[in-house]
């Protein structure tokens, strides 16, 4: 005899496999319905990207910013520069005051020295996580934005209504 538990478990799963099967009907018939009204379909026009994401990334990595220029994103350049400049600042910073700590410590053998050379190398270091960070991530920005220069969310000049235009290239 089936218990109630495994009798509950077997009605979601039914549930779940049926909810699956009439969303992606659903979606077919809807894509088939607007290409009928449209008299749109996806043989008839060719989707050509404006912005190219490998020479925004190419560009960003040369010069920091320098992707972000290209994709339009202006504001973005102060803010990448301001952070690398300030990241960069204060790991000179702590190198330097790492290695006067471990001049100071070589000459004396002071455990003070010893442990003050230390924080400041693990800061140095925590900085330079923080530099790679920001430029991978600079790198990240630019491809996105180079992908997504395209995107077009302006509302249906007919029905006024939000629309979504997405196009993925495989």
């Amino acid at each position: 005899m089936i218990s109630l538990i495994s009798l509950q478990k077997i009605i979601i799963k039914i549930a779940f496999i049926f909810f699956l099967f009439s969303c992606s009907a659903f979606s077919q018939e809807n894509i088939i319905q607007d290409s009928l009204q449209t008299g749109y379909s996806s043989d008839d026009s060719m989707f050509v990207m404006q912005k190219s994401p490998l020479k925004a990334v190419l560009l960003s990595a040369v010069v920091p910013g320098l992707g972000q220029i290209y994709n339009e994103s202006y504001w973005k350049v102060p803010v990448i520069l301001g952070l690398g400049y300030y990241f960069v600042s204060v790991w000179v910073d702590n190198n330097n005051l790492y290695w006067k700590y471990a001049r100071l410590y070589s000459k004396n053998q002071i455990e003070d020295y010893k442990r003050v050379r230390e924080f400041y190398r693990d800061q140095r270091d925590q900085f330079a996580v923080y530099i790679g960070l920001t430029y991978i991530l600079t790198l990240v920005d630019a491809y996105v934005d180079a992908q997504l220069f395209d995107f077009n969310v302006l509302p249906d000049p007919v029905t006024l209504s939000p629309q979504l235009q997405i196009s993925v290239k495989f």
